[in-house]
């Protein structure tokens, strides 16, 4: 029996999220507490709107000429995909029945692998996995949860050698720092199945969501990365033989 989805949003056009033009369904709900999550209004559980497989394929294969001449496809985002690994490996399968490329957009934080992550990984082309911090203190203050599920994710995906980009997102006083960036690339080194390693600038995008929500935004004094500064990271994967950009 299927079941139904919460979802944030739908973008039909995103060019960030995978290759190529990409549907993508931002779930919704999230257990991490990022700093600076740009999508602070998906971590409630119960927010969002329910949707059927069929609502979302409705809308996507509209917009399948697109997907297709760009190489593109359909992306799960968040809020954590994972959280509903049931209706998104659903979702995957409908796309893989109409020949629609599908990528996993996730932080990792799995609680328990069940058949239904498995099936999911089975249905899904290529799984963008955003670690935070291999400092795992540091982790949890910049996330407030271990980062212990994402690493053992990661390792998970090595194992089944799936097709896997690491994102790292470089910002001021948590990740631009070189050690930190050091421990990233000698843990993806040895994994096969890491095609890149994404690294993606701090932005202040999602301020005004915080404030909307009547929120403190802690960063308010952390301003986007130099160029200087991500070349310098980007150093450290290239210097390792690790494919990186941003």
């Amino acid at each position: 029996m299927a079941i139904n989805g919460r979802i944030h949003s739908v973008e039909s056009f995103g060019t960030v999220d995978g290759p190529g033009i990409r549907f993508i369904a931002f779930m919704q709900g999230c257990l991490m507490r990022c700093q600076y999550c740009h999508n602070r209004d998906t971590w409630d559980l119960d927010g969002g709107k329910e949707v059927t497989i069929d609502e979302l394929m409705s809308q996507i294969t509209t917009y399948r000429p697109f997907l297709e001449s760009s190489n593109g496809g359909v992306t799960a985002s968040g809020g954590e995909a994972i959280l509903q690994a049931e209706f998104v490996a659903d979702l995957f399968e409908a796309c893989k029945k109409e020949n629609l490329h599908t990528c996993l957009d996730t932080n990792g934080f799995v609680r328990k692998y069940t058949a239904d992550i498995d099936r999911l990984l089975d249905n899904t082309d290529l799984v963008l996995l955003d670690i935070k911090q291999m400092d795992d203190d540091k982790h949890i203050l910049l996330t407030k949860v271990s980062n212990h599920r994402t690493l053992q994710f990661a390792e998970y995906l090595a194992k089944k050698n799936q097709k896997t980009w690491i994102r790292y997102v470089v910002v001021g006083g948590f990740t631009e720092d070189i050690e930190s960036a050091k421990k990233l690339a000698e843990f993806v080194k040895p994994m096969t199945n890491v095609e890149k390693v994404e690294l993606l600038p701090y932005h202040e995008l999602g301020k005004h969501k915080w404030e909307a929500m009547g929120e403190d935004y802690q960063l308010t004094e952390i301003h986007p990365p130099s160029r200087e500064v991500m070349e310098e990271v980007k150093k450290i994967f290239t210097d390792m033989g690790i494919n990186a950009s941003y």
